[in-house]
């Protein structure tokens, strides 16, 4: 018998984005601009910095296993009990928990190929077959996927909006695939970038719904500049979540992360000035790319995905972007071999990017 399982054997590791240090010692350029993982070029609140700074002297302690402070105030700006509520290191955590907890030996999973890959490496870490649907126009082909239900279904993972291309599914669309999903199978609902699309008047904000099977998941890794904390949430049903609580680590997430998402979660103005530099950002850069005709997708988040017309042509650009300090995200890993992925840097950031793209497309 074999010390790794086949399926464990076949995986290929996940291999994240270039480090600054890295592109340092690559790259011609002084400047080093890192728009590839998505994170909030602000940096965490004010108020997370100085409440983190001020309880550096308990952490000698182990954190509150239950999260007890921060659930009830999420179930407080939700309109939830805290039975409602779990909190995971980001809710890549929280999903990994989902899946040892729910799966049973025969079990199998339904999402989309190219989404998010966290999902996609969780998946198939499981063992269990996963049924893995065409995307249609760089969308969740919800039709399809339900058409892909059997007696064998367990878990149904949605990114919304999705990671990477930034599309999101309407709420009609939503309406009429959940009523084809039996209640014996979870919808996982990755919100992660919620805060970017909740103001669009067709999204199906997973909060007004409410169903027994479906978890919603979140996190203070985008908006709220968290990422290095590695903490999300995640809102069920209270069965779902009781079950969930037996199986997470017990001392997770951290003190600090707790602590920075508390003073976090109700600063306003830093939300919205967050979300105001996005659009600014965003906005700049799809006008960009429309002025040098460079196909990208509509995204609703804070990262724009550029389209090219083969991967030698993305390999080529992402390398050139690299020799002159701008870190981006090819997603050949994501199943997108000809697309590359660019966050919504800072002001600066992006004016860099604009400036470097100018000179490689000429």
């Amino acid at each position: 018998m074999s010390l790794v399982p086949k399926y464990i054997k076949n995986l290929s590791p996940y291999i994240p984005g270039k480090r600054i240090e890295d592109v340092q010692s690559y790259s011609n350029s002084k400047t080093i601009v890192k728009l590839s993982s998505n994170e909030n070029p602000a940096g965490p609140s004010i108020k997370a910095i100085n409440a983190v700074q001020n309880s550096l002297n308990i952490m000698n302690r182990y954190p509150d296993s239950s999260g007890h402070d921060l659930r009830l105030l999420l179930a407080d700006k939700y309109s939830l009990d805290i039975n409602n509520v779990i909190l995971g290191c980001g809710s890549e955590g929280i999903m990994s928990t989902i899946i040892r907890t729910f799966l049973h030996e025969d079990d199998e999973l339904i999402s989309s190929e190219d989404s998010f890959i966290g999902f996609r490496v969780l998946a198939n870490a499981s063992g269990r077959k996963v049924n893995w649907v065409k995307m249609k126009n760089y969308s969740y082909d919800l039709n399809a996927i339900s058409k892909k239900i059997n007696d064998k279904t367990k878990i149904i993972y949605l990114a919304n909006p999705d990671n990477p291309t930034g599309t999101y599914f309407k709420k009609n669309d939503f309406d009429n695939f959940i009523s084809k999903v039996p209640s014996r199978v979870l919808v996982i609902l990755d919100e992660a970038y919620y805060e970017y699309a909740e103001h669009l008047s067709d999204y199906p904000n997973s909060m007004i719904y409410r169903y027994d099977n479906v978890i919603t998941l979140r996190t203070f890794s985008k908006c709220y500049g968290l990422a290095g904390f590695r903490i999300g949430y995640g809102f069920a049903h209270k069965s779902l979540i009781q079950n969930l609580m037996k199986v997470k680590l017990p001392f997770e997430p951290s003190i600090p992360a707790q602590i920075a998402a508390l003073a976090s979660i109700n600063d306003n103005q830093y939300l919205q000035r967050t979300l105001d530099e996005n659009f600014k950002g965003k906005e700049y850069l799809t006008q960009e790319l429309d002025r040098m005709n460079i196909k990208y997708i509509p995204s609703v988040t804070n990262f724009v995905t550029v389209v090219f017309e083969s991967e030698s042509i993305a390999i080529d650009f992402i390398d050139k972007m690299l020799k002159n300090g701008v870190i981006v995200r090819g997603l050949a890993s994501f199943g997108l071999d000809n697309c590359v992925r660019i966050t919504i840097g800072s002001g600066p950031e992006i004016k860099y990017f604009v400036k470097i793209l100018n000179k490689i497309i000429k």
